[in-house]
């Protein structure tokens, strides 16, 4: 049987909605990623941190959720803990994407039965510069390729990727989905969607207000 893992990369984040606290905002994204993880059949959720966000990640975790403190904040670090625990896959998620859809996160899983790895991009939205910029995340099989380059989830795009494989068909593109980073992004949110539960409170008006 094929060990998959699925591990929320938790780093900083570059845009906060105005009135809302970046320290809430940040633990509220990451939250409802994880909480998604943990509904995922057929593979196993973990966090991947550094050392300053290890608080965070144990605040958010489910019980008995594997946290792995990185070295630095790299892709290529969280697949190398994943890696020493024995899986055979893993796929590694931005921390901001709260409202995912599962089946996105599984058309990102599904073509490791015959390529070595597969991307799925960071969607634009409108104008918004800080849309469309790296990845949304990257699944790979383990041990990881050898050719794989650093792969930071902010910068790194799929192109970077497929240009370090040893031909571009070993590179899957899956579909791509949008981080919340910037206010085009946040209009996306849909209230009639279910998930995403503490983000939307986090945006909910006070009822003092």
């Amino acid at each position: 049987m094929v060990r998959r893992a699925v591990v929320v990369l938790v780093g900083p984040v570059e845009w906060v909605p105005p009135g809302i606290d970046p320290v809430h905002w940040r633990t509220a994204l990451v939250e409802d990623v994880v909480d998604l993880l943990a509904m995922v059949e057929q593979a196993e959720p973990a966090i991947a941190v550094t050392a300053p966000d290890r608080e965070l990640a144990e605040r958010v975790a489910w019980p008995m959720m594997p946290i792995h403190q990185l070295p630095d904040r790299t892709v290529n670090a969280a697949l190398a803990a994943v890696a020493a625990d024995g899986y055979d896959q893993a796929a590694v998620i931005a921390a901001d994407a709260p409202d995912l859809p599962g089946l996105v996160l599984g058309k990102l899983l599904r073509p490791l039965t015959s390529k070595p790895v597969a991307v799925a991009p960071a969607a634009a939205v409108g104008g918004d510069p800080r849309t469309g910029s790296g990845l949304l995340g990257l699944a790979t099989r383990l041990p990881v390729p050898d050719w794989l380059p650093e792969v930071d989830l902010d910068r790194t795009d799929q192109a970077t990727v497929r240009a370090a494989a040893p031909h571009p068909g070993a590179v899957a593109v899956t579909p791509a989905w949008r981080r919340l980073r910037g206010p085009g992004e946040l209009a996306t949110l849909d209230p009639a969607v279910a998930g995403w539960d503490a983000t939307r409170l986090l945006l909910s008006p006070s009822p003092h207000s």
